[in-house]
This record gives C-alpha cells, structure tokens and sequence, in this order.
C-alpha cells in the first residue's frame, strides 16, 4: 500500500546534494530530502580545544540548528543557551563524524560542521548527518590539497535515515506526518559497510518485538545503502 505522498514502505524520499551552495566553506553541502532542506558546512581551523591540546590528535565537532524559517510556527533563535533537543542532535552528528575519521591524520587542527535547517519536515538530524559527511569530505580534500594534512583521515562513509512502525506498518524515511503518527520511530546511523554508529529508536504509543525491531534495522540499512551511493555520485561529480 503506497504512503501519503505515494511512495511505498521501503522507498526513501527524493535526495538532492548540491555541492559548494556556497562559496566561503571549503565544504558547503545542500541537501534535500523530500521536504527538508539543510545546508552543512565544514571549516577547518588550526588548534584543538585545550582539553586535546599536546595530544597530537585533532577534533571533529558539529553545530546545529533550525532556522526561525524552518517551521509552520516560527522558531526562536538559540540566542543565549541551546536547547536539549538542539544539543543532542549537535553531538549525535559529532559522534557520527567522528566515528568515520582518524583523528589522529588531522594532527592537532579542527573541522567544524555546521547543520542549519532551512525547512524541516521530519528527518532533518539525518539529513544533516548525511549531508554534513559530503562537506567534510571537501573540507579533507581541500586540506590534503593544500599539504595540511599528509593524507585523508576518513575511513569509510556514513549516513542515516529514519524507520518507523506507522498504523502497523514498517516505514522507511518517515515525514513530519508520519512522525507524528508513529508508534515507534528510530533513527538508525551507519557506515558505508553497514556496520551501526548508533541507534536511537522509542515506543511512543506501544512496544515492539523483536522481529519488528530487525525489519526496522534492515530497512535502515537499505535506505542508509542508498544514501551513500547518492554521496558518492555527489562526490564524484565536479562542483559548480
């Protein structure tokens, strides 16, 4: 049975990733998914934060947030203090980066990614993860190009997507619609070899099996395989 917008359960949301939106990052990514757009950027800076400081080692870390713009309602900017939801996203694209890099290759320099929501409709933590990886790939590549770095630190690549169990059914890639109606929803990152970086699933309405747990992680896996295959032809393809 096809889904609101027509697609069918296991079928991801049409994906565009613009390459160098922008022209100041060396890394600038547009990503679109369905209805949710999100800009990530990725900047290197020499130095670590002091707690690394003599460790010969560098440090991933991302920023992210929703643009006032981004919703029905308009949002207020994280002016003074970030939120919990805000600050739990951040460090989930953090931790996933990291996950993909040796840091150790960096020496003892910074990446800093920033994820900006421009319009969100469900998905938007696994768009910037997915989108935040091919910004840092152009940062890297910049960064070997101009001999900061010896070689590239990554390792392999990484995406997410959201699945959930809507009306009783499995689904891949959930909109807001189908987020606010699931009686479970998960967020499921993985490397390019679909090995698991983290998994964040919650029953909102009912528990669930086992069984449905393992249809959830391997629709993940087929959603996560496309995404990365997108990644890689953005990749590939020489930027505007």
């Amino acid at each position: 049975m096809a889904r609101h917008d027509g697609r069918q359960p296991s079928e991801i949301r049409p994906v565009e990733i613009t390459r160098g939106y922008t022209e100041n990052a060396p890394g600038s990514v547009l990503i679109r998914t369905g209805k949710t757009i999100v800009l990530c950027t990725a900047c290197w800076q020499p130095g670590v934060p002091r707690w690394k400081e003599g460790q010969g080692s560098g440090w991933v870390t991302a920023e992210y947030d929703m643009l006032p713009g981004s919703t029905t309602r308009r949002r207020q900017r994280n002016r003074m203090r970030v939120d919990g939801r805000t600050q739990e996203i951040q460090r989930l694209i953090g931790r996933s980066l990291r996950a993909v890099t040796r840091l150790d290759l960096l020496g003892e320099n910074s990446i800093l990614i920033d994820c900006d929501v421009l319009q969100a409709d469900g998905g938007t933590r696994t768009a910037g993860i997915t989108g935040a990886y091919v910004a840092l790939c152009d940062v890297v590549r910049q960064a070997v190009r101009n001999k900061w770095i010896a070689t590239s630190p990554l390792l392999e690549p990484v995406a997410a997507v959201s699945v959930g169990k809507v009306d009783g059914k499995m689904l891949l890639d959930l909109d807001y619609e189908e987020d606010a109606a699931a009686q479970v929803d998960m967020n499921v990152v993985m490397t390019g070899s679909g090995r698991f970086i983290e998994v964040q699933g919650t029953a909102e309405e009912a528990t669930f099996t086992r069984t449905e747990l393992d249809k959830l992680l391997r629709l993940a896996s087929r959603g996560v395989k496309q995404l990365v295959e997108l990644q890689e032809k953005a990749l590939r393809r020489r930027m505007r």
